[in-house]
């Protein structure tokens, strides 16, 4: 075994037939006979035979791989995307390769590069937070390999998106608050080539302006979402003085941040401060007053998101594919955060 790995020729050595049969009988060829496959499988498994995707995909065209690119598996919102388009992507018996980018354009770049010379047989990405240049993506579209974007996607690349209608969910959030009373919303957002931090943006201001608010600049605060982030951002608004009596965040991660902070400042929550996010982090149901967020619906579109790629791979001309995008209806997931006591 050449490098410690077992190939076909050592289960053609071992079977004492030759490399080709046993290649066909891999590929459940139907010129061999049913006996001949199940010796070979058999003596496959004894020797530990792992198949070379990478030699496969260039003979049959296709890896059965797809790649999947994430900010960062380690988020709830992520990783049930993850799980909703492995169960479709196993059904059809292709595999997925999961890599993170941690919001970092140059990573972003190298993970394409990967999967393109992995062979995969197209990508799903959600776009990361510093992205700006999309040509590593547009490499992707030249090689003719089917690219589709989910939660953050950007209208540089003419390709299918699947979303979710983050104007109306920050705009639930924010009309929301206003119905418990509050008027002056604090905004937590980040980067605003994002797409889902500038409709999250302009969901909280249409909100406002509905309901006769004017919207302040000195509210809104941009950064990268982190708890940290919202420590940071919560703490600045308290020594500024700024007159506040909610807050809306665009991440579970940098509300929790920012209720720690208010805890530390003596503030009652929700009597004081009303506080809502948005992603439905499995924390926020566990905190204390327990999280007003909102539901991203991950599993429904990373099954959505799947089922979208395959459609397209399935395609005989990938030059003809029409772009479509999918918008999935959030949901407010209304907690002790920011209702009043009388309610509760």
């Amino acid at each position: 075994m050449r490098n410690g790995k077992a190939t076909i020729h050592d289960i053609a050595e071992k079977l004492q037939v030759t490399a080709s049969t046993v290649s066909r009988a891999l590929n459940n060829n139907p010129r061999i006979s049913d006996a001949t496959k199940r010796k070979v499988l058999k003596a496959a498994k004894e020797l530990n035979y792992q198949p070379n995707n990478i030699a496969s995909a260039l003979r049959s065209g296709r890896s059965r791989l797809i790649g999947v690119i994430v900010p960062t598996a380690n988020r709830n919102f992520f990783s049930s995307v993850i799980r909703g388009i492995e169960e479709i992507a196993n059904s059809l018996n292709y595999k997925v390769v999961i890599t993170q980018s941690y919001d970092d354009y140059e990573k972003e770049m190298q993970t394409v590069e990967a999967l393109l010379n992995a062979q995969v047989d197209g990508v799903i990405a959600s776009v990361g937070k510093t992205t700006e240049n999309v040509d590593h993506f547009k490499k992707i579209l030249k090689k003719g390999i089917p690219l589709v974007l989910f939660d953050r996607v950007t209208n540089e690349l003419d390709v299918s998106q699947v979303v979710i209608d983050d104007y109306y969910g920050a705009f639930e959030a924010t009309e929301h608050l206003i119905s418990e009373g509050c008027r002056r919303i604090v905004h937590f957002s980040s980067s605003q080539n994002i797409n889902i931090y500038k409709e999250r943006k302009r969901g909280y201001e249409d909100a406002l302006l509905k309901h006769g608010i004017a919207v302040d600049s000195k509210l809104i605060r941009f950064s990268k979402m982190q708890l940290e982030d919202g420590r940071a951002s919560m703490q600045e608004v308290i020594d500024e003085k700024i007159s506040f009596d909610a807050v809306f965040s665009a991440s579970d991660y940098s509300i929790m941040g920012a209720m720690q902070v208010l805890k530390e400042n003596g503030y009652n929550l929700p009597q004081d401060v009303k506080l809502v996010g948005f992603g439905d982090e499995p924390f926020t149901s566990f905190t204390e007053p327990t999280l007003t967020t909102v539901n991203q619906k991950s599993i429904p579109m990373g099954k959505i998101t799947a089922e979208t790629f395959f459609e397209i791979l399935g395609q005989k001309d990938q030059a003809n594919n029409i772009p479509k995008k999918t918008i999935l209806k959030p949901e407010l997931i209304i907690r002790n955060s920011s209702i009043n006591k009388q309610n509760n």
